[in-house]
């Protein structure tokens, strides 16, 4: 049972990550950003406000590398620069609501084919799906609380 579950899980999660990664890929392509320029935007929506050095390091980039393409998303109004609190002569990077807007439609799009999926399943394989997911996700949150 354990190696059948191990082997479902697997096939479960090769599918979902192209299905996920094509999505966003294809979104991607659609704004006209980069990877790294939408990798940025992302980070600061899941991070908050942070400086270019924890840019540059994240990234594994230089700071002049990391400021090119800073620069791009500030002219483009997707992030803003602002006074760090800690540091007046620092600056921070943070999401624009431009930049909320353009991340959280990412996100939608990126997972639109599952609400595709989940209007194509039965209410009983919706049932079984949503009760073997909370309690995997109990698991994992368990697991990730003792890291």
């Amino acid at each position: 049972m354990s190696k059948q579950m191990n082997q479902t899980l697997r096939e479960w999660m090769d599918i979902f990550m192209h299905r996920s990664m094509r999505g966003w890929v294809q979104y991607a392509k659609s704004t006209g950003l980069s990877m790294p320029q939408l990798s940025i935007l992302m980070q600061l929506h899941h991070q908050g406000p942070c400086g270019m050095s924890q840019i540059s390091e994240r990234f594994e980039i230089s700071n002049a590398a990391a400021s090119q393409l800073a620069e791009k998303l500030v002219q483009s109004e997707y992030i803003e620069r602002a006074e760090d609190p800690n540091d007046r002569r620092a600056k921070v990077l943070q999401l624009t609501q431009k930049g909320k807007d353009l991340i959280n439609a990412g996100v939608e799009e990126r997972y639109r084919w599952l609400d595709e999926l989940i209007k194509n399943l039965s209410a009983e394989e919706k049932r079984k799906a949503l009760e073997g997911l909370q309690i995997l996700t109990e698991a994992a949150n368990k697991m990730q609380s003792k890291a």
